[in-house]
């Protein structure tokens, strides 16, 4: 079996699993390269129809081709979206920006999903993060429990040896479930290319810019890149040594506050 086949059996056998293990069980998709990535493997893992909700969690500062691709998806695909905001933060003047990161990264994706669990009772919440993204996300497991401060203890995460995993908590709490753990960032790129799975284009070079890592428009930054499509992208991967979220506001933060971030429940 070729690499990218073996990282996809494994990853719909997670996915696979999650819905089994679980009674309500929800998707994060954030519309960047990653969660749409995820989305084609839940789509495989059932054959065309997902059968659980998707969630969006919208701050209101995404870029609008993020939205527009958003929208013609979730039609073209018949997926059940979900839409999360914090009505209450965003009428408070909270504003997704680089001074007060760890508050509009609370108030505005963090309390939005806790919003979310809470109104539709759910158990399990399936995500895209990367092991090689952040030193932080390293830490994780692939079933990874959240206690009922909705925090995430990473000082004492459960063993999970011969792909047996720990799926079961008390009934305040909640797993998030991470089929992309094992997958790198060209990993993913060279499966979009194998599979034809559609992007936004906002990955893609425009005089001389692109953007590697896809957000709120106040907290990315450009990168430096003439790849105009998968295949330079691949290329150009192959060869530059500047990490994947190096325009990202959260990620230029020391190793304490994306750590801090993500014990409180960051995505």
């Amino acid at each position: 079996m070729d690499h990218l086949s073996s990282l996809e059996n494994k990853s719909i056998y997670i996915i696979r699993e999650a819905y089994y293990r679980f009674k309500n069980i929800a998707m994060l998709w954030s519309i960047g390269k990653d969660s749409t990535t995820m989305l084609w493997l839940c789509r495989k893992a059932f054959f065309g129809e997902i059968p659980f909700p998707l969630i969006h969690i919208d701050t209101g500062f995404k870029f609008p081709k993020m939205y527009e691709f958003r929208d013609e998806y979730a039609k073209k695909w018949g997926l059940n979206l979900i839409v999360g905001r914090n009505e209450e933060a965003i009428k408070a003047g909270i504003r997704c920006d680089n001074v007060q990161k760890l508050l509009c990264c609370t108030e505005l994706k963090t309390n939005a999903l806790r919003q979310i669990i809470a109104t539709y009772g759910l158990e399990g919440i399936i995500l895209g993060i990367r092991r090689d993204e952040h030193g932080i996300r390293a830490k994780e497991r692939v079933f990874s429990p959240r206690d009922d401060n909705f925090k995430w203890n990473y000082e004492d995460q459960p063993a999970e040896l011969w792909d047996q995993y720990k799926t079961t908590a008390s009934e305040d709490n909640h797993f998030r479930v991470h089929p992309l753990l094992h997958w790198t960032e060209l990993d993913i790129w060279k499966y979009i290319k194998r599979e034809k799975i559609p992007i936004t284009d906002l990955y893609f070079s425009k005089n001389g810019k692109r953007y590697r890592s896809i957000g709120c428009i106040t907290c990315c930054s450009p990168i430096d890149s003439s790849a105009r499509n998968v295949d330079e992208i691949i290329h150009e991967l192959e060869t530059t040594h500047t990490s994947e979220r190096a325009g990202r506001a959260q990620d230029k933060e020391d190793a304490y506050t994306m750590q801090k971030l993500r014990s409180l429940g960051y995505m």
